[in-house]
Order: structure tokens, then sequence, then C-alpha cells
């Protein structure tokens, strides 16, 4: 029987610090080279860093980046320190590039959603089986 692995990848954000989504995005290109396929890989680094963004953007307090990957799925998971679920938000053409985080997310990932914390929240995404 094969044994199933699972990877993880962590870092903690510092509050403010926009650097940090360019960083976490070259962690994850880097934790996923030989780990998953590169078109759902580039959809990963692209969610991480809309997620990253808003959590750095919308609260004080910094960030952590959880990514765990299975032989089955991908999942990423941003917690900020801040409660308060995010509100569901539909940009309009003047809003430019402003608030499409979320519809990003919507749009391409498998499956996704905001997990209350005793302090802060969780927002996640996954991505299924495309694994190498």
């Amino acid at each position: 029987m094969e044994r199933q692995e699972h990877v993880q990848l962590r870092r903690r954000l510092a509050r403010t610090d926009l650097a940090a989504v360019a960083e976490v995005r070259c962690a994850l290109r880097e934790f996923l080279r030989y780990r998953w396929r590169g078109d759902s890989a580039e959809v990963a680094e692209l969610l991480l860093s809309e997620l990253v963004t808003n959590a750095l953007v919308h609260t004080d307090h910094g960030a952590v980046v959880t990514v765990n990957v299975t032989p089955m799925m991908l999942r990423v998971e941003v917690r900020d320190f801040v409660t308060g679920l995010p509100m569901p938000y539909v940009p309009d053409a003047d809003d430019g590039t402003h608030g499409r985080g979320l519809v990003l997310v919507r749009a391409l990932a498998d499956t996704w959603g905001v997990t209350a914390q005793a302090l802060g929240k969780v927002v996640w995404f996954e991505l299924d089986g495309e694994r190498l």
C-alpha cells in the first residue's frame, strides 16, 4: 500500500508588509515546483496573493499562511487576527483592480470558504488533484 504523503508550508507575515506578498508567492512557487502541476500552481499563486493582500491591507496584525498538499488536493489558508467575516463585494467598472480578490477566489478555486476563529478568521481555498 502506498503511503499518503502530506506536506506543509507555513509562513507568518508582519502587518502592512506588502513586500511579503511577493515573498510568499515565491515560497509557494518553490514549494509546489515538484509537487503540483504548472497551471494549478499558477492559480494557487494568484489566489494566495489576493488573500494575503486582503489580510495585510484590511488588518493591523499580520497573517499566517498555511499550505497543505496531499495526493488529492492543495489547500491554502490565510489567517488574520481580526474578528468579522469579509463582506461580499461586487466591484464595478470604476473600481479598477480594487475588490476583485474574493471574486477571483470564487471563480477559480474548486472550493473555498471562511472559518471564524476565537481570534480572527481563516480564509481558505482548495484546488483538486493536480499532483505530479
